[in-house]
């Protein structure tokens, strides 16, 4: 049995990872805004066999509450083996250019926030001595496109950190984990068309499980994105800056 401590717990692919760690018996404490869907969720996952099942209303966003809500996931769990953050939203592009406070607060939500979890959390696993910190970020954090270069700015900026606790934690038990979904139906991206590219909130649940279990530090879910972004990222910047992506 693990202890699993889920931040971001009401989006979809966390609720589907934390359904996957509750049919393993394993005790999970979540973390949301969302008070209401917390409640129902974690309802859900007891029926579903995790052990325990405890949770916190947090909006992410008050930095100073975040020592306090991770003390708490401690004193419910006793030790924590897996950590997963999992939220964030999708800013719209257009708005953000045109308007540099909502940009700010874009960044904030889906970089700054990391940033203070990852620091507080980095620092307690550290002291408890082993564990794995797993990340969602996003493809979109490779390399910068006008469609949606914000929200890529942040997720590449959340794996440059998760870069550097890997280097600081290379000698240890501590395993950090980036993931890196492509294109997910959710309901995040509900408005957007879909194709064969797209993945499930499960397809992705279950490979944050496996990676989390074998201690991979660079995932992309589906697979196939791995090679996609590879050719992404070789596009000469004279070609691509005049590409529309």
């Amino acid at each position: 049995m693990s202890n699993i401590l889920i931040i971001g717990a009401t989006s979809a692919i966390a609720e589907a990872t934390a359904r996957r760690y509750a049919a393993r018996g394993d005790r999970l404490h979540l973390i949301a805004r969302n008070a209401e869907r917390l409640e129902a969720i974690a309802a859900d996952l007891g029926v579903r066999g995790a052990a325990a099942v405890t949770h916190e209303r947090l909006d992410l966003n008050q930095l100073e509450l975040h020592e306090g809500a991770l003390g708490r996931a401690w004193e419910a769990l006793d030790t924590v083996d897996v950590v997963l953050i999992a939220h964030g939203t999708l800013p719209d592009q257009a708005r953000c250019t045109a308007d540099p406070a909502l940009a700010v607060a874009e960044f904030h939500t889906n970089a700054v926030t990391t940033l203070s979890l990852l620091t507080i959390l980095a620092n307690r696993l550290e002291k408890q001595g082993n564990g794995t910190l797993a990340v969602i970020t996003s493809v979109a954090g490779e390399r910068g496109r006008q469609s949606n270069y914000l929200y890529g700015a942040a997720k590449g900026a959340v794996s440059l950190l998760l870069a550097g606790l890997r280097n600081r934690f290379g000698k240890g038990a501590i395993r950090v984990i980036d993931i890196r979904p492509g294109f997910v139906d959710t309901p995040m991206t509900a408005d957007f068309p879909k194709g064969p590219l797209w993945a499930q909130p499960e397809t992705i649940a279950k490979g944050i499980v496996a990676a989390a279990d074998r201690g991979r530090e660079r995932v992309y879910l589906p697979g196939f994105w791995r090679y996609i972004m590879l050719i992404i990222r070789n596009i000469p910047e004279f070609i691509f800056k005049r590409m529309s992506l």
